[in-house]
């Protein structure tokens, strides 16, 4: 199978040099723009749009820590991204009662429309996701030292825990964001 990395020639690992990468890309759009391809056969064309389609999400992805963070995790069997992901049941429940006790906190905290109070609680959640991040972007490099076995496992586990903690601190902080633009019109 073919990955993200793949399209642009890297290693499979979390640490991307990014102006390079915008680089590359600039120069591989311009080898694989369809335009290129005007006048060929539809079969070409396709071709052409196919390759730019998946430069573009190889792009996306690998140029954001989190996506390619979220992304490197599911090259070792665990997508985040699914809705019904296994590794999302598999959250600590500590984990999972501080995150609806947070929750209340920021429902009331909305409805006494205490702005000062929920951009205080965005800023510790935010300081919480960036460490969350940089704990999933430690564990992923040590898995690309080759970790095998059980030790490869918990390397898995330990990401994807700290992702999932990724995940909810976003979605706290989108709710936030939301209430600071209703607040602030």
């Amino acid at each position: 199978m073919r990955t993200h990395f793949d399209v642009f020639g890297l290693a499979r690992r979390y640490d991307v040099d990014v102006p390079a990468l915008e680089k590359q890309y600039r120069e591989l759009s311009l080898q694989l723009h369809p335009d290129r391809v005007a006048q060929a056969d539809a079969k070409e064309r396709l071709k052409a749009l196919e390759g730019t389609t998946a430069l573009n999400e190889a792009f996306k992805t690998l140029k954001d820590p989190v996506r390619r963070a979220f992304y490197l995790l599911k090259l070792h069997g665990v997508d985040l991204e699914r809705e019904d992901a296994g590794a999302q049941k598999d959250m600590p429940l500590e984990f999972l009662e501080e995150v609806m006790e947070l929750r209340e906190a920021l429902d009331a905290a909305m409805e006494k429309k205490d702005l000062a109070r929920v951009q205080a609680m965005g800023t510790r959640v935010e300081g919480r996701r960036k460490a969350a991040l940089d704990e999933a972007a430690g564990t992923l490099r040590a898995l690309e030292g080759g970790g095998t076995g059980e030790d490869a496992q918990g390397q898995v586990r330990k990401a994807s825990h700290a992702l999932g903690r990724v995940r909810y601190f976003t979605r706290f902080l989108e709710q936030v964001e939301a209430f600071e633009e209703e607040s602030l019109s």
